[in-house]
């Protein structure tokens, strides 16, 4: 098995658009849902989504930071295993425009038809903690500060 660095990581997350975010709910349950980090994977342990501020997402984030992601990329080369990535993190909620254009993209106007001043627009900003990854026949963990 050969360990993979965050940057070597980060490299290959870039091809991965979709994530599963799972939070806890105010029952206790696990919910989870697709978010598009918008090709923004210069990973460093941050990844950032955009939601609107009165969805379940938000108010179980409220309620409980603890959240995780889950990554799948497409077939690997030669009919190999795709990339699995699982990341442990702590997800945080900003509402400042000034930090939402750091992170917009165009494809975002979809949802938000307004932009960065669409009302009730939240960015979610997730601190990975513990990242545990399979590539092909490798698999690994990467712990984060």
């Amino acid at each position: 098995m050969a360990d993979m660095t965050m940057k070597d990581l980060s490299r290959k997350m870039r091809e991965i658009d979709f994530a599963m975010l799972v939070t806890r709910t105010s029952n206790g349950a696990l919910a989870g849902r697709p978010m598009s980090n918008n090709r923004d994977v210069d990973y460093t342990g941050d990844s950032y989504y955009f939601a609107n501020d009165q969805t379940r997402t938000v108010s179980d984030i409220e309620a409980d930071p603890n959240v995780s992601l889950s990554f799948q990329g497409s077939s690997g080369v030669l009919g190999q295993r795709p990339l699995f990535v699982s990341v442990e993190g702590t997800a945080e909620l900003i509402r400042d425009k000034a930090q939402f254009k750091a992170h917009w993209t165009s494809d975002l106007d979809r949802w938000f038809p307004n932009g960065v001043d669409t009302p009730g627009v939240v960015m979610i900003r997730v601190r990975a903690t513990r990242m545990h990854y399979w590539n092909g026949m490798d698999e690994g963990e990467v712990t984060l500060g």
